[in-house]
């Protein structure tokens, strides 16, 4: 046993070298930022572009000093109600007859209503000139900026300050603790899984890759094949987890300022941030380990890459199922759909993430860590044995006898 776990950590560190050191890495790195990084740009530029598009906008024809005034009323309040609260705002100055200039605007500029002054005093005696729709729809926001304005105008440098509302948190509110915790326990769940998926399936290449070449055979003739088993599976392993830290810290620093905010918006698992992101990273690695050790055992099976994606087809579809049987748990976590995704080894991992977000209690994921252990034990065992026939098999008659002296 002894030589076995030291040919096996020595294989380790040589396929966790071979691959972290290289050019290809670098690429697997960058490979599913490019695709979030081009999704998050897209997806701003498109609503910037919607917003323009769809949001009410209004030209007002003032003069500079009522351009100013309704400049800051607007701002005033699109600081305590939002953007999206208000219409966005065109200051044109006046130019020409005031009619003339109107029809110009309300056919030209995009706006859905014009708003002027009537006698030239805009502040004093508004006059909104559009569709009568848009003008019941949005008159009163309008109307709440100009009597902003002119309460800064009437008060001037004596202004009040702004109302501040001194807040007292409490640690939870009656009827949104769950359903926030349930939100909170699907976004673990996926994000595990596409974890284990993107990186579980770099094992079939990297065990192809080494059948289609001999280096296989040239290590089984050297250490126990149940070695070299392990020691990749480890390798991987540290490969992804090495991965997973990149990502999460280009992550955190990319969004280093949005940080507090996004805390704040994301509701708190049942355990705390902390221990979450810790269990979190902990079932990440016996689910890895359940299915890494299961692809290992079908590459071993298979010689070529097409038969490595026909026999991983169903292991992947079936993981699919197991996500699903454990996410629909997450609304009943004491019912016994939830207990049997605990106890199924392959979704006890997203079931056991799912409780950490809804239920504060520790013990039941020492208890569930322990059960998964075990299936870990027994599914490294039994896929070594079939890598072990596949890879003494490959080698043919000669390799068997041999297999058999030694």
């Amino acid at each position: 046993m002894n030589r076995t776990w030291r040919a096996a950590l020595v294989i380790a560190r040589r396929d966790y070298v071979a691959s972290v050191w290289s050019r290809t890495f670098l690429l697997f790195l960058f490979g599913p930022l490019l695709p979030i990084a081009a999704g998050l740009f897209f997806g701003t530029m498109g609503t910037v572009a919607d917003r323009q598009a769809t949001h009410p906008r209004v030209a007002v024809i003032a003069t500079p000093a009522e351009a100013r005034a309704m400049g800051e009323a607007w701002h005033a309040l699109a600081t305590r109600l939002g953007r999206d609260a208000l219409p966005d705002l065109d200051m044109i100055a006046p130019r020409g007859e005031v009619r003339a200039q109107t029809a110009d605007l309300l056919r030209s500029s995009g706006a859905f209503a014009v708003l002027r002054g009537d006698g030239g005093r805009l502040l004093d005696r508004p006059l909104m000139v559009g569709p009568r729709g848009q003008i019941a729809e949005n008159g009163r926001a309008l109307a709440l900026i100009l009597d902003e304005a002119r309460q800064q105008r009437a008060l001037g440098a004596t202004a009040p300050p702004p109302v501040r509302l001194l807040a007292k948190p409490v640690r939870t509110a009656a009827g949104t603790d769950g359903a926030a915790r349930m939100l909170t326990a699907r976004m673990g769940q996926i994000v595990l899984m596409l974890l284990t998926m993107i990186l579980a399936g770099m094992l079939l290449s990297n065990l192809i890759e080494e059948k289609s070449n001999k280096v296989i055979e040239v290590l089984a003739a050297a250490v126990p094949v149940d070695a070299i088993f392990i020691g990749k599976l480890i390798a991987m392993l540290g490969m992804s987890l090495t991965g997973i830290t990149i990502w999460g810290g280009a992550a955190a620093l990319s969004v280093g300022a949005l940080l507090p905010q996004v805390a704040a918006a994301l509701p708190p698992p049942a355990v705390g941030w902390p221990w979450f992101v810790g269990l979190g990273l902990l079932y990440f690695v016996f689910c890895y380990l359940l299915l890494g050790a299961l692809f290992l055992g079908i590459g071993a099976q298979a010689s070529t890459v097409r038969e490595v994606q026909t026999l991983s087809m169903p292991v992947t579809m079936a993981q699919m199922g197991v996500v699903a049987l454990a996410s629909s748990a997450v609304a009943d976590p004491a019912g016994g759909l939830a207990l049997a995704a605990t106890i199924f080894p392959w979704s006890s991992p997203f079931a056991m993430l799912a409780r950490a977000a809804q239920t504060p209690a520790l013990w039941p994921h020492l208890l569930a860590m322990l059960w998964q252990a075990a299936w870990v034990a027994l599914i490294i065992r039994i896929a070594a044995g079939r890598f072990r026939r596949s890879v003494l098999k490959s080698g043919g008659p000669r390799r068997r006898f041999l297999s058999r002296g030694r």
